[in-house]
């Protein structure tokens, strides 16, 4: 009884059988004026149940034979096409017609996601699809639901295959291992990385060894050569492992979104990246965090595996709804942070007037470290601008973002008057400009 049950539950009636039937009920109202036509519906009605009943049947012993699998990464990168694959193995001589529909994750909005094919006897098929997260965190993947029939296509019968299963949204893998393979073939121009090229040496003591014609006089070392009796030289090498930190404000200003992700879930992806080129350039990655607080502190290494720990750190933060504190972040930098380092600040600002109440925390951070400040350009304003003006309130409203538009301009010049450096910049760019200014403080010996 429970196995017929479970039959009755999971067998399905589909469109052919309700076509058939709508048939078979015009043959018996026609009927009224030609009687005929009702023996030959209630034939046709015999044959259609039969058939249904036969390829219910078949699809009951048969089902088994059909498998499904996903496969998917256990981390999936943020702001990016993950790539989803389903297996399907026929493992019956019969023919199937299968409609697929993978339970994905209800955040990703995948509404339309179903697919219809034909299943040929004693063979596979790969199904693809995307997902594109734009969150961080953890989303469970459902089971894989099967709906088969026959050709005929009267009934069918309904099942799930493949296992659920939890993945993360980390921060951006994908684009940081394209930037990391365009670094190693020397390619980094083709998503527009400037080629640099070094203006000076900054260099760091190596040791002290004999001196050889042709050595710069101010190199030698008089004291060991008066201890030595022959001419001490110092060798220098090109300073390496020069800190760089990416300091993430989580405050509510970085909540603003843009394309489904927020401003920080931009700002993270750059950070990983761009900590990726530098450990590559042989220069140490360090992540700061904050808030109210400091909410997260990772000091800057160059070591192997440390890619991985930086990409937790950046996993599990989370934007805040609190105003945040560039007078605490100074004091924590200036405590935690004794050698010089390139600081690259992510944050928003939308008028002069809220920068200028954190200049003087900001020439703070400025005067023992490289400060370069990422800020973001709002395309909102940039397509209003474009449009053409037709009406009085088009006028007022390019005046407006014009004015905000020059807001931000202001910003960039009250920065560089301090000495303070700037990207502005729009999200989809966030990447490839912060990449840029790294290797430009870079070329110009800064760091």
């Amino acid at each position: 009884m429970k196995a017929l049950f479970q039959f009755f539950r999971r067998f399905f009636l589909l469109p052919n059988f309700f076509l058939g039937l709508g048939l078979i009920c015009l043959l018996f109202l026609a009927g009224i004026f030609f009687p005929i036509l009702v023996d030959l519906g209630w034939t046709l009605l015999f044959v259609l149940l039969s058939l249904t009943l036969i390829e219910g049947g078949m699809a009951l012993i048969y089902h088994r034979n059909i498998a499904a699998r996903r496969v998917v990464a256990d981390r999936l990168s943020n702001g990016d096409p993950n790539e989803v694959l389903i297996f399907l193995n026929n493992r019956s001589p019969i023919p199937w017609k299968l409609t697929i529909e993978d339970e994905s994750p209800y955040a990703f909005q995948l509404r339309e996601l179903r697919f219809k094919l034909l299943l040929k006897g004693y063979r596979g098929k790969k199904l693809r699809y995307f997902v594109h997260p734009t969150q961080r965190g953890v989303y469970g993947f459902g089971r894989v639901n099967i709906l088969l029939s026959s050709i005929l296509g009267l009934a069918g019968f309904k099942q799930q295959d493949g296992q659920a299963v939890d993945v993360a949204v980390y921060p951006s893998y994908l684009q940081m291992r394209k930037f990391e393979l365009l670094a190693i073939s020397d390619r980094l121009e083709t998503l527009g990385i400037k080629r640099i090229r070094r203006a000076g040496n900054t260099t760091e003591f190596d040791r002290i060894s004999d001196y050889v014609p042709g050595d710069e006089l101010r190199h030698v070392n008089w004291k060991a050569t008066a201890r030595r009796n022959k001419l001490m030289t110092n060798r220098y090498t090109d300073e390496k492992a020069q800190p760089v930190y990416h300091l993430l404000d989580m405050g509510r200003s970085m909540r603003s979104p843009f394309d489904g992700m927020t401003l920080l879930d931009y700002s993270i992806n750059a950070a990983l990246a761009v900590s990726s080129i530098a450990i590559r350039k042989s220069d140490k990655a360090g992540i700061l965090a904050f808030s109210h607080r400091v909410e997260a502190f990772l000091p800057a290494e160059r070591k192997p595996g440390y890619m991985g720990s930086i990409q937790e750190t950046l996993y599990r933060l989370e934007t805040q709804f609190l105003e945040n504190n560039v007078e605490g972040l100074a004091h924590f930098v200036t405590k935690k942070m004794r050698q010089r380092s390139l600081l690259l600040l992510y944050t928003n600002y939308e008028t002069l007037t809220s920068l200028e109440r954190q200049l003087p925390y900001l020439k703070r951070l400025s005067r023992g470290h490289v400060l370069v400040v990422v800020f973001f350009q709002n395309t909102g304003l940039t397509s209003l601008l474009d449009k053409p003006i037709r009406s009085t309130e088009d006028v007022y409203l390019q005046t407006l973002a014009e004015k905000q538009m020059f807001e931000k301009r202001l910003c960039i010049k009250a920065l560089e008057a301090q000495g303070i450096y700037a990207v502005w910049t729009t999200p989809k760019q966030l990447t490839v400009n912060t990449i840029n200014k790294y290797l430009e403080m870079k070329g110009r010996g800064l760091i």
